[in-house]
């Protein structure tokens, strides 16, 4: 082989709405191993205000989709997860982790109940080796199902379930975190009332054949637009969700995350199933005694944008922190970020400085999110 000859480049893979994002004018970019879309022709900030005011269409084709099949499936997956999955009732889903043997986590994910199965899906960087880690693990509970011939797309804002109900009626019925399958636009479909944009919506699990002639069939219904990867990230931003690989990662454990919600009481010290996942004994102890750092919202002043990676200082200049996330939120009108600080610095109004080319920027810590969910819960 001629040594200056480079090796071939890695391209990247299609999701099944590649032609309708080229015919739609997006700008695509390479994301996870995939071309997507991270705007349209209208820019990132009317994406972003359009889903916050009306409903937007996001393509999320790239993620993993897995069934777990056979009666100990939920058994198995406890010992993955510190989550209830065993007690999770039919046509309900939960928000999971993956974690380490030192607690830290490998990826964030969706399991539901789906009835006789389990459906899982996890972030696209993630999926491989999170579809490896269960069949290493799971292979003796159950049957795993990858599913790559399904489509996946994200309907969101608060006129989602107006959009949806004439090509999926029974949509409606479905609360928060809920799912079920059903026909939509008559395609045999998947859904679960869930997203990852603070506001009400949907996402879609579809045949892959089928998922261009449904997302058209979305895009038609009144104020449905399509939106990118840039809005889909300043939206969740601004909820104050979790970006796998920012602001969490295998360095990072779900206390420290403020996830303690996402542990379910039951896989606690003092609950029916305790322990049991990697990493048990230090998520657990850290429940009892806490943390020396804690995820955050960080609220610059003034206009300019705190980066991910910069760092935060107290007023001696000693480094208490770092920002794991970080843009312009146009709900706000102004930058947002999120990133650890010290545990002794995490009270909201505790005014720190964040170094922005060498320079201390005023920031103020505050709670999360920084706009209201607008979940559909009753």
């Amino acid at each position: 082989m001629n040594p200056h000859d480079k090796e071939a480049e890695v391209v990247p893979a299609r999701t099944p709405l590649y032609d309708l994002h080229i015919e739609l004018g997006a700008k695509m970019v390479p994301f996870a191993g995939y071309e997507m879309p991270v705007q349209y022709p209208r820019g990132i900030i009317r994406e972003h205000l359009h889903t916050r005011s009306a409903v937007g269409l996001f393509d999320v084709s790239h993620m993993g989709q897995v069934r777990l099949h056979g009666a100990r499936a939920a058994q198995g997956m406890e010992t993955l997860v510190p989550v209830d999955v065993v007690d999770l009732a039919p046509g309900h889903q939960r928000y999971a982790m993956f974690t380490t043997d030192s607690g830290g986590i490998y990826d964030d994910l969706m399991v539901v109940n789906a009835g006789d199965y389990l459906f899982v899906v996890v972030n696209a960087a993630c999926k491989e080796a999170d579809i490896a880690r269960m069949r290493e693990s799971l292979g003796d509970y159950c049957e795993i199902e990858v599913l790559a011939e399904r489509g996946l797309l994200a309907l969101q804002g608060p006129a989602a379930a107006t959009a949806l109900a004439p090509l999926a009626p029974r949509a409606g019925e479905l609360r928060f975190m809920q799912a079920a399958a059903m026909p939509v636009a008559g395609i045999d479909c998947f859904v679960t009332r869930s997203g990852y944009t603070g506001e009400d919506g949907f996402e879609i699990s579809v045949p892959v054949e089928a998922t261009e002639d449904l997302a058209r069939r979305l895009l038609a219904q009144d104020g449905v637009e399509a939106i990118g990867l840039g809005a889909r990230d300043s939206l969740r931003l601004e909820a104050g969700l979790c970006l796998y690989g920012h602001d969490i990662d295998t360095e990072t454990t779900p206390v420290e995350a403020n996830l303690r919600w996402a542990l379910s009481k039951a896989r606690r010290a003092d609950g029916a199933r305790p322990g049991g996942y990697p990493g048990a004994e230090v998520i657990i102890g850290q429940l009892a005694t806490g943390v020396e750092r804690r995820l955050v919202g960080i609220h610059p002043e003034g206009r300019a944008p705190v980066r991910d990676g910069t760092e935060l200082v107290g007023p001696d200049g000693a480094g208490v922190g770092r920002v794991t996330s970080g843009g312009y939120g146009p709900s706000i009108g102004g930058p947002v970020a999120m990133g650890y600080v010290a545990t002794a610095k995490a009270t909201a109004g505790t005014e720190l400085s964040a170094m922005v080319r060498g320079r201390p920027l005023p920031v103020r810590v505050t709670r999360l999110p920084f706009i209201a969910h607008n979940y559909c819960r009753g």
